[in-house]
């Protein structure tokens, strides 16, 4: 910051980006600092944070809020979900917003309301409230309208929910299961109590929004590289149980399993569970070490209820692996010999944590169903290509 005139100059912040490679290389687990393909890797989840909170400090304004990516395949930081689309807005507390828009016809669209911003604070802390979209009525045209604010507003007979008084940001997770297929949403947000136009960001503005970007970085970026490491040191390696996401900002209505998958090349993982009769939502999911989701649009390394095959008795049964066993429910491991599975439950009352052992890839074939079904070479490349496809047809800027 130039003492001055108050601008916050560049060099300052390239200054205050410095010391995160160090950082970066401290927080990874000590027997991977010296791979110079996982440092390699750990750079780019600094380029993911810096991405993320440059946004912010382009975009933000909390009189007048726009919805920007949250996390996704190159915001890759705190390991996304394949299916889910999030973006967030920052907004003063105790503002009145309209959100209007179409919701397509994706699986979830949910927005959670956020007290301190995690970016911002380091701190997680669970959702103050969350509104489903699904339950707003639609006008002549198909569209929703909502107002977001503490009180009613007077005269307001149409769709409204409560704004909690804490509440700092709002967060939309838009899940989607037949990529490519159903209809993305579209919508706006406006802040209905402050002067339509936004005008010239002053300069104290801008040196706060820019001032911010190095802490924010570091918050996305060194988060969770070490939290496969620690799972280990708990004794999950091949191993699933229950974790509770609650507290950092997971939906209510939402469950977790977890585990490290640690395999040679010639190893597998056959996972099995008994899919729920009545279930919203579920999916299973693969990080690499540094727990970045492992990249969802070139390799098949996620599935979800509409993507996966469920056997005749009920039962989804999953292959983990570094080379093709030939079966439709394989996750690929890309390269990655260790990093996290992590399934997902919503709005269930039933949230089974699958079975899971190790196999030689050689006894996959001979310890799955007769009635598996299985993919040839050819259809493995051609089902690869289309969900290559189908995944950038999805919205994610």
């Amino acid at each position: 910051m130039s003492d001055a005139d108050g601008i916050y100059e560049w060099e300052t912040l390239i200054d205050a980006l410095r010391p995160l490679g160090e950082a970066m290389r401290q927080r990874l687990p000590e027997r991977l600092r010296a791979d110079p393909q996982v440092r390699q890797e750990s750079m780019r989840l600094l380029l993911a944070g810096l991405l993320r909170t440059t946004n912010d400090a382009l975009a933000h304004d909390r009189a007048h809020p726009m919805f920007v990516p949250e996390l996704n395949l190159i915001q890759n930081i705190f390991q996304p979900n394949a299916d889910t689309i999030y973006k967030a807005a920052l907004i003063g507390k105790g503002g009145t917003y309209r959100i209007r828009g179409s919701r397509g016809d994706v699986t979830m669209m949910v927005m959670a309301q956020l007290g301190p911003d995690t970016l911002r604070t380091g701190q997680h802390h669970p959702a103050l409230d969350t509104g489903d979209f699904l339950t707003l009525p639609l006008d002549e045209d198909g569209l929703f309208d909502v107002i977001v604010s503490p009180e009613r507003p007077a005269g307001h007979d149409g769709a409204w929910w409560a704004l909690h008084p804490a509440c700092e940001k709002l967060m939309l997770r838009i899940v989607g299961c037949r990529w490519g297929e159903e209809r993305e949403p579209r919508f706006g947000i406006d802040r209905l109590d402050t002067p339509a136009a936004k005008g010239r960001p002053t300069l104290a503005k801008l040196a706060h929004r820019f001032g911010e970007i190095p802490l924010t970085t570091a918050t996305c970026a060194l988060a969770f590289p070490d939290r496969v490491e620690k799972m280990r040191g708990e004794g999950l390696v091949n191993v699933l149980k229950v974790v509770d996401f609650s507290q950092m900002s997971g939906l209510s209505r939402q469950s977790y399993y977890e585990g490290v998958y640690d395999l040679a090349d010639d190893e597998a993982l056959i996972t099995e569970v008994s899919i729920p009769a009545d279930v919203g939502y579920w999916s299973l999911i693969l990080t690499n070490e540094l727990y970045e989701t492992t990249d969802w649009y070139n390799n098949q390394s996620s599935l979800n209820m509409a993507q996966a095959v469920v056997d005749a008795d009920g039962v989804f049964r999953a292959v983990i692996s570094a080379r093709d066993p030939g079966v439709h429910n394989w996750l690929d491991t890309a390269g990655y010999p260790c990093g996290a599975v992590q399934g997902r439950w919503f709005d269930t009352d039933v949230r089974p944590t699958p079975t899971i052992r190790k196999v030689r890839l050689t006894e996959v074939a001979g310890a799955l169903p007769a009635d598996t079904c299985r993919v040839s070479p050819q259809e493995r490349d051609a089902a690869i290509r289309a969900r290559r496809i189908a995944a950038q047809m999805r919205t994610i800027w």
